[in-house]
């Protein structure tokens, strides 16, 4: 759902009833991941997606049922060999799509599309599977422990509930929790459909040259929040980076010292100038980044990884840096390298390997885990 939450917003202001689609499950080679979602306003108007087309009528129609009667459904759709004209996905994967009528006035879902929009940190949990009377039951949680409606006023559950969507917030995950038997209102357990809004993950690209106008465009084009560092004043101007989100005239290691990333921040070391790169480095592959790339040719890689190995840092260290950064795509211009940097970092951050599809024999979405939530999707990618 929070992959439409601004369209969903202008629909809150705007007073419209509606019913949301979202997956919030997936098995094979699904088009879309848990978290996509599809609505349709009281007038027929259709926003977001959750098959990139194979389902989305059928998807529709249970939408406007929801609408007529106000119940939540759950529904699986897969494909069958044995009915060619049945609903399902030709890829041949499996979703599963939770459907709930909202009204305008929706305190719950209302605060949880304003969180995202703001970029604020928040989780919906929704009940996805469980007895009837709880399916579809939400609460918005907050990264202090505070939340907003409930789950059918059974405290044990809620509790529950609170301690796992925090522990998805805390590492900004969007995904299903099973919460096991907890007596009669639950008697087979229930399954939490949990969607985190996170502030955007990080992007920060040091060394103002060419390359970063190029790589800073891919970065925001990803979704990320895109700091630009150079500790020379005439290169980092607004001018040259009118896309970046920060610019920052300062020295690269002290700026990354100082300055805040956590497990989802992506380092690129454009600078491949060793009294910026190896101070730099140092302090980056000590910090839980996502992501850490330097230029430079190979002789430049090996020159660096002799200097890292003198000032100390350890084999499990230096094998977290890319370098030379980004796939092998034969790039030669700055939009080619920034794309091929970005492909580097879409694979690390989604578990792909970087080689052709054709002849791979390798699946086309990595299930491990990975998934993030944000305010919207981070890395669509």
């Amino acid at each position: 759902m929070l992959d439409i939450a601004d369209a969903l917003r202008r629909w809150f202001e705007e007073g419209r009833d509606f019913a949301l689609a979202t997956v919030v499950a997936v098995g094979g080679s699904a088009p879309r991941g848990p978290g996509a979602a599809l609505a349709v306003d009281s007038d027929g108007t259709v926003i977001g997606s959750v098959s990139g087309g194979c389902v989305e009528g059928a998807v529709y129609e249970l939408c406007v049922q929801a609408l007529l009667d106000g119940r939540t459904a759950r529904e699986r759709f897969g494909y069958s060999d044995e009915d060619a004209f049945a609903v399902g996905l030709t890829c041949g994967g499996v979703i599963e799509v939770l459907v709930t009528p909202v009204r305008s006035a929706a305190p719950v879902f209302r605060a949880a599309v304003s969180a995202a929009d703001r970029g604020a940190s928040a989780a919906l949990a929704r009940v996805a599977r469980g007895p009837g009377e709880l399916l579809g039951r939400a609460m918005l949680v907050r990264a202090d422990g505070s939340y907003e409606g409930g789950l059918g006023g059974h405290p044990e559950l809620e509790r529950t509930a609170v301690a796992q969507a925090r522990a998805m917030l805390d590492t900004g995950r969007t995904g299903a929790v099973e919460i096991a038997e907890g007596g009669s209102h639950c008697p087979g357990g229930v399954t939490l459909f949990v969607e985190s809004s996170v502030p955007p993950p990080r992007m920060i690209v040091f060394g103002a040259v060419d390359f970063a106008t190029a790589l800073v465009r891919a970065g925001k084009f990803l979704g990320y929040h895109v700091t630009v560092c150079d500790a020379r004043p005439v290169f980092a101007t607004r001018a040259r980076f009118p896309e970046a989100d920060d610019l920052v005239v300062d020295w690269p290691h002290r700026y990354l010292r100082d300055t805040a990333t956590d497990g989802r921040t992506v380092l690129c070391v454009l600078t491949h100038d060793a009294k910026f790169d190896i101070p730099l480095l140092e302090t980056a592959l000590r910090l839980p980044a996502a992501y850490v790339g330097a230029m430079g040719s190979r002789r430049t890689h090996e020159d660096r990884d002799r200097r890292l190995r003198e000032v100390g840092l350890s084999e499990d260290e230096l094998a977290r840096l890319r370098s030379p950064i980004g796939l092998d795509l034969g790039a030669r211009t700055p939009q080619e390298t920034a794309l091929s940097i970005a492909a580097e970092i879409v694979a690390a951050r989604r578990g792909g390997s970087g080689a052709p599809l054709t002849g791979s024999g390798t699946p086309i979405h990595h299930d491990d885990g990975r998934q993030e939530g944000g305010s919207r999707p981070p890395a669509a990618a």
